[in-house]
C-alpha cells in the first residue's frame, strides 16, 4: 500500500484538484487495499471548462472484485469527499468494461477523450468500439431524451424554474452524444463544450444556440418569463428532435 501511494501520478491534473484527488486516492488505498487496481479521473475537471465553485470531480475505480464489501468500504468517504466536490466514484472491474463496450460506447468514448489514470493501468485508451453499437446508443438516448423532455414539462406544471433546470440538464446530456456523433463520422473531437457545439453545428448543420444558452444558465441566476421559458423549451426540444432524426438516418 505504501508503494502504491508513492506511485500516484497527479502531476498532469489541474492544480486546483490535485490535493483533493491525492487525499481521496490515499483514503481509497486504505479502504480497498489490494482490491483497488486503478484510479482514473475523467471529465470536465481535466479541461478548461472546469469551475471549482460548481463543477464536480468524477472518477472511475477499477477493482479486482466487485462486491458489497467494496461498496461498504467506499461509502464512508462520500461525505468528506462531497465537501470537496468529488462525486461518488464509478466502480467497475476490467472484465465489466470489456463486456460493456457495446452498451456504454458513448460513455467510454468520453472517458477516452478526457481522462488521467493516477494509479494502476489505464483502463480506457486501448478500448475499441463498433460504430453500429454507438450509433444505436445515440439514437436510443436522444429519443429517450425527447420522452423525458415531454414528461418533465408536464411534471413541472409550467414552473419556470423547474423547466429551466430540465433544459440545463438536457443540454448537458446532449454533449457526450454530440461527441459520439462526431466520432461516428471520424471527425476530431474536443472535450471542451464550446468546441463540441461549434463542430457539431457545422458538421451536422444544426443550430446549437439553444443548447449554448441553456448551458450558460448553469452559472447565471436568470429568471425567465413564461414566454421566454416556452420559447426556450421549444428550441431545445427542436434541437434534440433534429439530432435524433439525423442519427436515425446515419449510415455507419
Amino acid at each position: 500500500m505504501t508503494e502504491k501511494k508513492t506511485n500516484l501520478k497527479i502531476d498532469a491534473l489541474n492544480v486546483l484538484i490535485r490535493d483533493s484527488i491525492k487525499d481521496f486516492a490515499e483514503r481509497l488505498l486504505i479502504a480497498l487495499g489490494d482490491n483497488l487496481q486503478s484510479i482514473t479521473v475523467v471529465g470536465s475537471s481535466l479541461t478548461e471548462d472546469f469551475r471549482p465553485d460548481s463543477s464536480d470531480i468524477n472518477t472511475v475505480l477499477v477493482l479486482g472484485k466487485q462486491n458489497l464489501a467494496s461498496l461498504n468500504a467506499v461509502a464512508p468517504l462520500a461525505k468528506p469527499m462531497g465537501r470537496k466536490k468529488i462525486s461518488p466514484p464509478l466502480l467497475m472491474t476490467q472484465s465489466y468494461i470489456e463486456r460493456s463496450r457495446d452498451v456504454f460506447g458513448i460513455e467510454f468514448l468520453d472517458f477516452q477523450l478526457a481522462h488521467e489514470t493516477i494509479l494502476g493501468d489505464d483502463p480506457f485508451t486501448s478500448l475499441e468500439f463498433d460504430k453500429k453499437d454507438v450509433r444505436l446508443q445515440c439514437e436510443r438516448e436522444l429519443k429517450a431524451m425527447l420522452i423525458r423532455l415531454r414528461q418533465g414539462y408536464i411534471a413541472a406544471a409550467a414552473n419556470k424554474k423547474l423547466v429551466r433546470d430540465i433544459l440545463i440538464s438536457t443540454a448537458k446530456g446532449v454533449l457526450p452524444l454530440l461527441r459520439a456523433m462526431l466520432w461516428l463520422k471520424d471527425i476530431d473531437r474536443s472535450a471542451r463544450t464550446e468546441a463540441t457545439l461549434g463542430t457539431a453545428a457545422k458538421d451536422y448543420s444544426t443550430d446549437m444556440n439553444p443548447l449554448t444558452t441553456a448551458l450558460k444558465w448553469r452559472h447565471e441566476k436568470i429568471r425567465l418569463s413564461e414566454t421566454e421559458m416556452e420559447n426556450a423549451y421549444e428550441s431545445v426540444y427542436s434541437v434534440v428532435e433534429q439530432l435524433s432524426d439525423i442519427v436515425d438516418k446515419l449510415k455507419v
